[in-house]
């Protein structure tokens, strides 16, 4: 008699979330599946408004990444226009972006999965959280919140705040960046560094404690995008669209990210309200070839980025993605190396911060072009924290929104989410008991790839969790609460 297992809601992940594992008749599992709980609605609202809120607006999509948002909306704007903005506008959207990848990645390595990492999976689930990893490494827990308040207060010194900054606009930026900012961040830098290669060094001496959670965290072929320069070069906010396989071979490249349609098809699922785009000239994978070497299914985010790269383009994250190759043949395939992959990229954008801030133009005051409407359609394009990100916007002659489509960075790894919930709870599952440690697993390999569901956030304590095994006749075998 098959039974299945519900985790809901998944704690310490931004959002609302459940997780399924159902069981066959002898308790081995079947199959896992991931469930996005919530619905929104924000393309449909998004319409009828004018395209010069609409950066502002988005911005509201999300309290972690709200720059994200921020940036690729200002770029589908600058695409309507038909406007080319002045050279020290980019490069201040790209100190904005790299700030807000530094206190994202920052969020979710040290608040987020390092209880599990640095107290242990199976370690009591009353401490397993950031006021438990305060107690047991209070300078690690320190460095954390110092480095993500790095990242906040090069956001906040360029928009005016940490959260929905109303600054990136269709044609440019709104306030320049001062002399007195930028000291500010300069010297802020040396300490930023020392704490993201001492963090680096305490995760390469954890990973053989981890070498299960290695092997079985979403360790499975699939493709990798995101954006590159036309170099190959590392990319975090404008670039070309390159596709690697798991054995390091790019597959596509050089691809136009604002002919995303092209490229990417988005399919739904009956049990969740997350998309789940795919590669289209390989097609949709369904349940039982999505791990085929010729599957549509992606992964994007910080493990992507470093999977396509050619290299980083600076001294330290080079040598760190040099020694992150080495440990396997083409790409690095298990998600249980997102976790490295944001450390390595919070150290490249620390190095690109100072080179931006050591150019003169970065103090200039030629900030914006001036246009009206020029194109009915417009793509902006950004690397987000946690993938690509896509606003593709739709606008009649007076500038109103018509139609507007997101293509966020975790629905692009929903398809990969699922098969690694899958294959950890094969793993780790075995009949009908529930112990605590393997539930945590299921939600780590979850946690891995720092879902972004909404603006809620579950970093700290512990959330309500109710998890019940369930016969085909509706009768319940098993359930446990923990709240």
């Amino acid at each position: 008699m098959s039974k299945r297992i519900i985790i809901d809601p998944v704690t310490r992940i931004e959002g609302h979330a459940k997780i399924s594992i159902y069981l066959d008749d002898t308790g081995q599992v079947s199959d896992a599946r991931f469930h996005v709980t919530e619905f929104r609605g924000f393309e449909k609202f998004c319409e009828g408004r004018p395209l010069w809120e609409m950066p502002g607006i988005t911005a509201r999509i999300c309290g972690i990444c709200p720059v994200s948002h921020l940036l690729a909306s200002a770029k589908a704007g600058d695409r309507i226009l038909s406007v080319t903005i002045p050279p020290t506008a980019t490069k201040l959207r790209r100190l904005m972006n790299l700030g807000q990848i530094i206190q994202s990645h920052a969020l979710s390595f040290f608040h987020l999965s390092a209880p599990d990492l640095l107290l242990g999976m199976d370690s009591d689930p009353q401490k397993r959280n950031i006021f438990g990893l305060i107690a047991a490494q209070p300078e690690l827990a320190r460095g954390g919140i110092r480095l993500r308040q790095f990242g906040q207060e090069i956001i906040e010194t360029l928009g005016g705040a940490k959260i929905h900054p109303a600054w990136a606009v269709p044609g440019g930026v709104r306030e320049p960046l001062s002399t007195e900012g930028r000291t500010h961040i300069q010297q802020r830098i040396p300490e930023a560094r020392v704490i993201v290669l001492d963090a680096l060094e305490k995760f390469k001496k954890l990973l053989k404690d981890y070498e299960k959670e290695v092997q079985t965290f979403g360790n499975f072929p699939s493709l990798f995008m995101g954006l590159v320069t036309p170099d190959g070069l590392w990319e975090t906010y404008d670039g070309l669209i390159r596709f690697v396989d798991s054995a390091g071979n790019i597959i596509a490249d050089q691809l136009d990210p604002t002919r995303y349609q092209e490229f990417i098809g988005e399919a739904v699922q009956p049990d969740s309200y997350l998309k789940s785009p795919y590669y289209r000239p390989l097609g949709y994978p369904n349940q039982h070839d999505q791990c085929r070497i010729d599957s549509g299914m992606y992964r994007v985010g910080p493990l992507a980025r470093l999977n396509i790269c050619s290299h980083i383009g600076t001294t330290l994250a080079d040598r760190e993605l040099r020694e992150f190759r080495d440990r396997t043949q083409g790409t690095v395939k298990s998600s249980f190396f997102y976790h490295h992959a944001r450390l390595i990229e919070i150290l490249a954008c620390i190095e690109q911060i100072e080179i931006l801030l050591d150019d003169p133009d970065i103090l200039s005051n030629r900030l914006r072009s001036d246009a009206g409407i020029n194109q009915l359609t417009g793509v902006g394009v950004s690397e987000a924290p946690r993938g690509t990100l896509f606003h593709d916007y739709q606008v009649d002659e007076n500038g109103l929104l018509q139609k507007v489509n997101l293509v966020i960075a975790t629905g692009q790894n929903n398809l990969a989410m699922n098969r690694t919930v899958a294959q950890i709870a094969r793993h780790f599952i075995q009949g009908t008991e529930i112990p605590e440690g393997m539930l945590n697993r299921v939600e780590a390999g979850i946690r891995a790839f720092d879902p972004c569901l909404s603006c809620s956030t579950h970093a700290a304590g512990q959330m309500p969790l109710h998890i019940q095994l369930v016969a085909t006749d509706g009768s319940i075998v098993n359930q446990i609460w923990r709240g």
